[in-house]
């Protein structure tokens, strides 16, 4: 089954909504996501979005601090364009229906660690599903979008793909697509793809991500031929909430911008140990010493405490973060919260330039799943949402331009060939390839890694990739099958860009290396497939 459309958008977060909405105004965009359209990174987003919108802040503090937390990677020209591109992002995002909360007449604007002035935008602590309501509203509304609820990507349709041999340029037609709800693999055709699939939280085998997370993107990229770079920074966040029934529900670096302080069982504050921002300090930095602090006291968790701060201006700041601990039998206002770091964020991705396009012509990236040059080693809390909305719109004034000079896809585009592919009814096989390839990526390339770990998951990763290529072409695709080989393939990248850099750097610390070296790697990791 074929569907032609003038851009293909891969994913329903705030990236793919806000280019979808922009590209709709010039032609027909067919829209897939793996459930529902509010299924996404963007939903689960608390603290906001960072820009610059006061009187007391400027555009040369936000980037200073952006780059300060990137540890000297930072691409600073992508620094200072996404920075100050902010504000009109603010704005078109407000036009579009998203209520951010307000302090009188004025936005209330919040602080979050690595921060130097209040500049984060919020609804309450639901920002993401403000933007996220907003946002489907606003597609739902558009007759030139058409979506696609509960349809999972296998691989993107290339040029070379077709011609089974390396072109010179290469350029994408759109994508493989399972439906499933029926089972059935459609061909999506494109004049422009656009991948927004977010990030890979669900490699590990802790993440607040959601489950959708398992970098579909990145690995249909790198499998298609594209550059990916950076992989080996992945953020764990601080603060998750350490609860049997929790599932890693997230607690806002808002917290501890509002006051909230880290302390041991005994109630011992530690960050003042650490870093001069005690407890402010950027999130590597947190996430190491709550990491370290729980290694050394034998513990399986550390606190954040508010309970200092007024009661109710808790409870009217963080109003799901409260009714979600209360559900757990937590009351932040008068106990600290149990947390532990998870993974969170990934800073790496497929490589893009400045208009969000890939190194595969009309194959664009943009949000999470793209390496912008933004974040550097380490991403500024609230940066995300923004790189996300500023790229939307850098993809989409350069996409419409190949709109007249990129000739529609040939009709003569194979569908899915499933072969003599049958029905397994082995799938334990899936869930054990599954759990132990998350069980090698926290294990061995976590917070703080080794090169002989490092190594090791290598090891592991290839012999299920192995298993994983007998078992992929044998029976029918599932969306089960499609998340596993994605995983596996991101875990690999991860692992290959950590074993390249030998230093201790922002997300990645190496215990073989655990200084910093300016001289040698003050630069980007890549990696690209060899056929």
């Amino acid at each position: 089954m074929k569907l032609e459309s003038d851009f293909l958008v891969i994913g329903s977060g705030i990236a793919g909504l806000t280019f979808a909405l922009r590209a709709a105004r010039h032609g027909r965009v067919a829209l897939i996501t793996k459930r529902e359209i509010t299924e996404s990174a963007t939903n689960y987003a608390q603290g906001g979005i960072a820009s610059v919108f006061s009187q007391e802040d400027t555009f040369d503090a936000h980037c200073e601090d952006t780059m300060v937390a990137g540890a000297g990677i930072c691409h600073e020209d992508v620094v200072k364009m996404v920075v100050e591109e902010g504000p009109q992002i603010i704005r078109d995002l407000i036009e579009w229906g998203v209520q951010f909360t307000t302090s009188g007449e004025t936005y209330d604007l919040t602080r979050e660690g690595g921060h130097s002035k209040r500049r984060i935008l919020h609804a309450d602590d639901i920002t993401g599903r403000e933007i996220e309501r907003a946002l489907v509203a606003a597609v739902r509304a558009d007759a030139n979008i058409e979506m696609y609820e509960h349809h999972i990507a296998i691989d993107l349709i290339t040029e070379a793909k077709i011609a089974r041999k390396r072109l010179k340029t290469n350029r994408c037609l759109g994508a493989h697509v399972l439906d499933k709800n029926t089972g059935a693999v459609k061909t999506f055709t494109a004049k422009v793809t656009l991948l927004a699939t977010g990030g890979a939280g669900k490699v590990y085998l802790y993440t607040c991500n959601p489950d959708v997370a398992t970098g579909d993107g990145i690995a249909m990229a790198y499998r298609a031929g594209a550059s990916v770079a950076n992989m080996e920074f992945m953020q764990f966040h601080p603060t998750t909430l350490y609860h049997p029934n929790a599932k890693s529900f997230l607690i806002s670096e808002a917290v501890r911008g509002e006051g909230a302080i880290l302390r041991r069982r005994d109630g011992t504050p530690f960050m003042e140990r650490y870093h001069h921002l005690k407890d402010l300090a950027p999130r590597d930095i947190v996430a190491r010493a709550i990491d370290n602090e729980m290694k050394i006291h034998g513990d399986d968790c550390v606190y954040l405490d508010i309970t200092h701060e007024n009661p109710d201006s808790v409870r009217e700041r963080f109003p799901n973060i409260y009714q979600t601990c209360l559900e757990y039998g937590l009351d932040m206002t008068k106990q600290p919260l149990p947390v532990v770091p998870a993974a969170h964020y990934l800073c790496g991705g497929v490589m893009v330039d400045e208009h969000a396009e890939t190194d595969i012509a009309n194959l664009y990236a943009i949000g999470e799943v793209a390496f912008t040059g933004l974040h550097g080693a380490n991403r500024l809390a609230s940066n995300s949402l923004l790189e996300a909305a500023v790229y939307a719109n850098k993809a989409y004034e350069h996409a419409i331009t190949r709109l007249d000079t990129t000739p529609a896809p040939a009709e003569d585009i194979p569908d899915w060939d499933s072969g003599t592919a049958t029905n397994s009814d082995e799938m334990v096989v899936v869930s054990q390839n599954w759990d132990e390839v998350r069980r090698s990526m926290w294990n061995y390339v976590g917070i703080v890694r080794s090169t002989k770990r490092l190594e090791r998951a290598l090891r592991r990763i290839r012999l299920i990739q192995e298993e994983i290529e007998d078992y992929y072409w044998d029976f029918i695709i599932t969306s089960d099958l499609i998340e596993l080989r994605n995983i596996t393939t991101v875990a690999e990248l991860i692992v290959l860009c950590a074993l390249q850099r030998k230093e201790s750097r922002g997300l990645h610390y190496n215990i073989d290396f655990p200084e910093r070296d300016d001289t040698h790697w003050k630069k980007d990791s890549y990696i690209k497939k060899q056929f």
